[in-house]
């Protein structure tokens, strides 16, 4: 392996250790008082058990009871006083439906004694749903939302009216219990009423935003989800008590630091990455090519959420699509890598977190006969990667906030 690849590899997994979110709930939990009354937990997302785990930690038998709902394989093992469900993503699926209503079921009855400890990350969308409409109507609108590239607040505005959990809604369930929510952003920017869609928290996004973006992308909608969508969601709660943990801009600090260890000087380029992933990959790669003489180990940091418009019928995902996208303006170039990773060590329907290309990919697949250009018109990057070790492979991480990209440049 080369000395760049084992750089990436430490930077990696040390941006993802910093970014759990086991520090934060600790903080967040830090001499709280529950009161008298009933205390259950729900945790929702691709980080929940992560979360609920420090919490049974801190509050031990504290808590009555609690549900948690996270992906399938995302789970560590049992919790005590804590049911756990493994459920369908980035599509909602039977056992989201269930999950959630056993979630409902455990907030019903309370008083305004009782408190419902909310933990929130990034997946909940799917994860957590009892919809309005048909599940197969869900499904449909899901998926015609991923292909045209939809980013992940356009996504939520409309899912949110969809459901009976999402926008408010779910804290409207629990009442007259107070919930204390602590949530672990995934989106750029920390919106609240957006992550996960906002099932504990007022919903800024407003009817007229939601059918503009139906129109935006042509999306063929029954008339029963039309109509939903012009029914407004709660726009205030008052039983909710939220605290935001965790960020990008936390994923990127620690993989600034990182760098800086290993002999790099680090330049932060943005913790707000938003453009298609091709763009992003090629952006990184003529900066390469821009300091390809330098004197320095250079490492270019950007963390955010791109997005990928659907061409082709591979297999792949945003971040295997940035690093595939670089490789042809690395090409040639000595002791320089674009790496990208989803900080939930899933990136799209595949089992690796992203990927990674430097100087000597273009010659790999050109000795395989592979074409990057029709590659990446395919959405088919995950095959290229793997025949040229470039997949990222992590596993579940317990954590979600967004997605981490570098360019390395070693003197």
């Amino acid at each position: 392996m080369s000395r760049i690849r084992e750089d990436a590899d430490k930077i990696i997994a040390e941006a993802l250790r910093a970014a759990l979110p086991d520090t934060a709930v600790a903080k967040a939990l830090e001499g709280r008082e529950f009161g008298a009354g009933r205390l259950v937990m729900v945790a929702v997302g691709k980080a929940a058990w992560q979360m609920a785990s420090t919490a049974c930690a801190i509050l031990g038998d504290r808590i009555d009871d609690g549900v948690v709902i996270t992906k399938y394989g995302h789970s560590k093992g049992e919790l005590p006083h804590t049911r756990i469900f493994e459920a369908g993503h980035p599509v909602p699926d039977a056992n989201s439906f269930a999950a959630t209503a056993e979630a409902i079921k455990l907030v019903e009855g309370l008083t305004a004694e009782d408190t419902v400890l909310f933990l929130l990350s990034g997946g909940g969308s799917a994860l957590f749903e009892k919809p309005l409409i048909p599940a197969e109507e869900l499904e449909d609108i899901t998926k015609q939302l991923l292909a045209c590239g939809a980013n992940i607040v356009e996504m939520n505005t409309l899912r949110k009216r969809l459901s009976a959990v999402k926008g408010g809604r779910f804290a409207q369930l629990c009442a007259p219990a107070k919930v204390f929510s602590v949530v672990l952003s995934d989106i750029i920017g920390d919106p609240l009423d957006m992550i996960a869609s906002g099932p504990a928290y007022p919903d800024g996004s407003t009817c007229g935003q939601a059918q503009a973006i139906v129109k935006r992308y042509g999306l063929k909608l029954s008339e029963n989800a039309q109509k939903l969508l012009s029914q407004e969601t709660p726009k205030s709660l008052d039983n909710v008590e939220t605290q935001i943990t965790g960020s990008v801009r936390q994923l990127c600090a620690a993989a600034e630091k990182v760098c800086s260890a290993l002999g790099y000087e680090p330049i932060v380029l943005t913790a707000e990455l938003c453009c298609t992933a091709r763009d992003a990959g090629s952006f990184l790669g003529a900066i390469a090519r821009t300091h390809k003489d330098s004197e320095k180990s250079l490492a270019y940091i950007a963390g955010g959420e791109t997005v990928v418009h659907l061409t082709g019928k591979g297999l792949g995902g945003r971040n295997q699509e940035i690093a595939l996208a670089a490789a042809p303006l690395l090409d040639g170039l000595k002791d320089a890598a674009v790496f990208s990773v989803g900080s939930d060590g899933t990136d799209g329907p595949t089992d690796a977190a992203g990927g990674y290309c430097d100087g000597e990919t273009m010659s790999v697949l050109r000795e395989k006969g592979i074409d990057v250009t029709a590659v990446l018109a395919g959405n088919d990057a995950y095959h290229a990667l793997k025949e040229c070790g470039g997949l990222i492979i992590t596993g579940p991480t317990g954590t979600n906030v967004n997605d981490l990209t570098v360019l390395l440049i070693r003197r």
